[in-house]
């Protein structure tokens, strides 16, 4: 079946359905940076009451610049972009905080069994500095300036007992989530690394279509939508694709470009992993990584593992046969058990 064009996807009714209207607990915006370059209002939303608190983070990395799409009223701006007590933390390049909708539901209300988890965890998420609802400075961004932003805005709210977070990174939030376990080691209860690398492939020039191969494989994106309505799981990637790029307001080319620089900066030496995982704890520390993954592909997973003291070690690897970049999304219910399943083994550490 041929994927949906932009238009076909604006015109189709689910287009509005996208983004899920689920109701946080606590929003607001937070002061970060200051004596930092800001301050800089980082806007985020509190899902869920429980006492584990998970924070995740999901920046995607290699969308490409701006590009405009037609929606048959004139020409909308578009920018092409790549954050749990029981805490998980998540955060990816150019990402708005509602692509953790999945994992908000799953963790923060309703679990796809239809099992309401609000009681058991809590979850943080937000936008980043640079998209979305947090302001946009004109700066030089890294993963390191960006964690500080995570652990300012964490320790606002209140999260700051020892082994209380449950960090969860993919993409380069899998990087922000490297320096903010170096930052605070001890407040890290787990680290699930998913998606990642110590440092990034340098290429950010992809299509919408060729965003879609490298994130998803082709049998998963050609399959029947899983939440419905959509002829297939790529149409309704595509039209989030094409609902954020509408946003002219949440995705500005200064913020975009921001981005994209801490993560082409981004690296972690074999000496700083090593020191990780002696911080952190190896047992606290999963690496997540499918082997179909065309945007940061497996041997950066297989490297990051070793480097931070691999398996024989303590640290749990999980190699996903078949999958892409996008394992929330595309392996959603294994990946929700993974995770959840993670966070009870380290609840005991």
């Amino acid at each position: 079946m041929a994927p949906l064009s932009a238009a076909q996807i604006v015109e189709h009714p689910e287009y509005q359905h996208v983004i899920w209207d689920l109701k946080p607990l606590k929003k607001g915006k937070v002061s970060v940076a200051k004596g930092r370059g800001g301050p800089i209002q980082i806007a985020y939303e509190i899902h869920g009451n429980g006492p584990t608190k998970i924070v995740p983070k999901k920046p995607r990395l290699f969308d490409s610049g701006f590009d405009h799409i037609s929606n048959g009223t004139g020409r909308i701006n578009v920018i092409r972009r790549l954050g749990l007590r029981r805490t998980l933390t998540s955060t990816a390049t150019g990402t708005l905080k509602s692509a953790w909708q999945r994992q908000t539901k799953d963790f923060g209300h309703g679990q796809n069994t239809n099992r309401d988890q609000s009681n058991k965890y809590s979850c943080l998420i937000f936008d980043n500095r640079g998209i979305g609802e947090s302001e946009k400075p004109l700066a030089r961004y890294t993963t390191s300036e960006m964690a500080k932003d995570t652990l300012e805005l964490i320790d606002d709210i209140g999260w700051t007992a020892s082994r209380q977070l449950h960090i969860v990174g993919v993409s380069m939030g899998g990087m922000i989530a490297q320096e903010l376990a170096l930052m605070v080691p001890n407040k890290i209860a787990s680290l699930s690394l998913v998606s990642t690398g110590p440092s990034i492939p340098k290429s950010i020039d992809a299509q919408l279509a060729d965003v879609k191969t490298r994130m998803f494989t082709e049998e998963w994106l050609n399959q029947a939508d899983a939440e419905g309505h959509f002829p297939t799981n790529g149409d309704r990637f595509a039209a989030q694709e094409v609902q954020k790029r509408q946003d002219i307001n949440g995705f500005t080319r200064k913020g975009f470009l921001c981005q994209i620089a801490a993560a082409a900066f981004h690296h972690k030496s074999a000496k700083q992993l090593e020191d990780l995982g002696d911080k952190v704890g190896r047992q606290r520390i999963m690496v997540v990584h499918g082997t179909a993954d065309n945007m940061i592909t497996p041997p950066h997973g297989e490297v990051l593992c070793k480097e931070l003291g691999g398996e024989e070690r303590g640290v749990t690897k999980v190699i996903v046969q078949g999958r892409g970049h996008g394992l929330p999304m595309d392996w959603r219910k294994e990946f929700t058990k993974l995770i959840g399943g993670f966070v009870e083994k380290t609840q005991k550490l």
